[in-house]
């Protein structure tokens, strides 16, 4: 059965973006990563993706990530407000902006992976919404060792009731990166 994986990397000290907002401290061996068997494992099982509007804007030119991002399948980009331009698509990646919510985009993304994975880029904006409303099945944490001494945290604001997980694996990766798979317990 397809699962919502809810996948971010954080810094030693628990942040997901800097000051500012940008992930580049976080991505150091982002070329080494993508040729490891995890995240081409991903691909394999992604059947379409859900991202925040910050996420999608770190392309400078929107029409990059058809045939370069990893993901070449349905992307559902949560925003206030589409592009004035849709963003060139082929066959297989597409793009919808949804404006309702983060449970609507992952019921859209669900109709559109089939029997594969719905993978969540997190922002840590995404990624307590995502856990607010209980929408993950999963969580992939990737931590890696560097101090960001501020920014902002996806596990800061994910409400008052306990959440319990279940660790599933622990992967050590290049660049001293480590990667941790929780199941939710529902």
């Amino acid at each position: 059965m397809a699962k919502v994986i809810l996948g971010v990397t954080i810094s030693l000290d628990g942040f997901a973006e800097d000051s500012k907002g940008s992930v580049d401290a976080l991505y150091p061996d982002l070329d080494t990563l993508r040729k490891t068997d995890l995240l081409q494992e991903s691909i394999r099982t992604t059947g379409s993706v859900v991202m925040a509007w910050k996420e999608f804007a770190m392309a400078e030119d929107p029409d990059w990530f058809a045939g370069n991002y990893e993901y070449q399948v349905p992307i559902f980009v949560l925003t206030d407000m589409p592009p004035e331009k849709c963003p060139k698509e082929t066959d297989r990646l597409t793009f919808t902006f949804v404006t309702d919510g983060i449970k609507s985009a992952i019921l859209q993304a669900k109709a559109a992976a089939g029997d594969k994975n719905v993978t969540i880029i997190g922002s840590a904006s995404t990624t307590g919404q995502c856990i607010r409303a209980g929408l993950a099945d999963e969580l992939h944490i990737d931590i890696i060792p560097v101090f960001l001494k501020a920014g902002f945290r996806p596990f800061e604001d994910i409400g008052n009731k306990s959440i319990k997980v279940e660790r599933i694996k622990v992967v050590n990766l290049p660049a001293g990166r480590t990667h941790l798979r929780f199941r939710v317990v529902k």
